[in-house]
C-alpha cells in the first residue's frame, strides 16, 4: 500500500476522459497533482473539481520545447502518469500520413519525451513512481488499427525494458493495458466494442493497481485473457481469428 500523502504526481493526458477520472481518485488520497495536456481549459476545469491542491501546465507532448519548458515548470516530483493519447481507426489501404505520424508522436515518442526529463532524478534519487498506459491492442497486431497498435506495443515494450532495469532499485514502474474505456476516441469506431468500460471504472483499475507492487494490470479480466490467448496462437489461427 502506497502513501499519498503530500506526494506530487504529474498526470500527463488529464483534462479529460481516463486521465480526469485517475485526476479524482489521486487527489481524494492527499496527491497533490499536476495536470498537463495541451489545452488549459479543460485543464483548469479539472483541477477546480479536485478536493486537494492541483496545478495546471499545459504542454503538447509532441515539441520538445514545450515538454521541456513543461518540466522545468513542474520541477521535482514522487510520481509520473503517462496517459495522453490519440486514434483514429486507419487501414493500411487507407493510410493516412499525417495521423499516423501524430499516432506515433503522441502515443509513443511523446512518452518518451517526457520520461527524459522524469527519469534521470528518479535514478538520481533512487525514488519514483513511473506509470505507463498501453493498451490489449499493444499484445499483438490488429486490423485497422495502424499507428494506434504498434504505438501502444512500444508503450508495453518500453514499461517492459524499464521495469527491468529498475525492478530491484527504488524507481518503481508499472503498465497498465485497459481495454476499451468510452472517450471520445473510443467514438470514432463503428464497431462493437465488447466490455466498454465507463472512465471511472478504468480509473479505479488503475488507481488500484497503483497501490501495490505488481507491475502489468490487464483489464477487464476476461477480455484481457482473449488477448493474450493471442499471442500464443499460430499466424494462420491468429489471423483467421482476429483478422477480420
Amino acid at each position: 500500500m502506497r502513501d499519498w500523502q503530500g506526494k506530487r504526481y504529474w498526470l500527463v493526458g488529464a483534462s479529460e476522459g481516463l486521465g480526469k477520472a485517475l485526476a479524482g481518485h489521486l487527489s481524494r488520497a492527499g496527491c497533490e497533482v499536476i495536470l498537463s495536456a495541451r489545452g488549459r481549459d479543460g485543464l483548469d476545469a479539472v483541477a477546480a473539481g479536485l478536493p486537494g491542491k492541483a496545478h495546471v501546465v499545459p504542454m503538447d507532448i509532441t515539441d520538445d520545447a514545450s515538454v521541456a519548458e513543461a518540466a522545468g515548470q513542474v520541477g521535482q516530483i514522487d510520481g509520473l502518469v503517462l496517459l495522453a493519447g490519440v486514434y483514429w481507426p486507419m487501414k493500411t489501404q487507407a493510410w493516412d500520413a499525417e495521423k499516423a505520424v501524430a499516432m506515433a508522436d503522441v502515443n509513443f515518442t511523446g512518452f518518451v519525451r517526457v520520461l527524459g526529463h522524469v527519469v534521470p532524478d528518479f535514478v538520481a534519487r533512487d525514488s519514483g513512481h513511473i506509470v505507463i498506459t498501453s493498451s490489449l491492442t499493444g499484445f499483438r497486431g490488429l486490423p485497422g488499427s495502424i499507428g494506434y497498435t504498434a504505438a501502444k506495443a512500444g508503450t508495453m515494450s518500453l514499461a517492459e525494458c524499464m521495469h527491468a532495469d529498475l525492478r530491484n532499485t527504488g524507481v518503481a514502474v508499472q503498465v497498465v493495458n485497459p481495454g476499451f474505456v468510452r472517450t471520445r476516441l473510443t467514438d470514432k469506431n463503428d464497431f462493437r466494442m465488447p466490455q466498454i468500460m465507463e472512465p471511472e471504472a478504468a480509473a479505479r483499475e488503475i488507481y488500484e493497481h497503483m497501490l501495490d507492487d505488481s507491475f502489468k494490470k490487464s483489464f477487464p479480466a476476461p477480455l484481457s485473457w482473449l488477448f493474450r490467448l493471442g499471442q500464443f496462437l499460430p499466424d494462420w489461427l491468429y489471423y483467421r481469428t482476429f483478422g477480420r
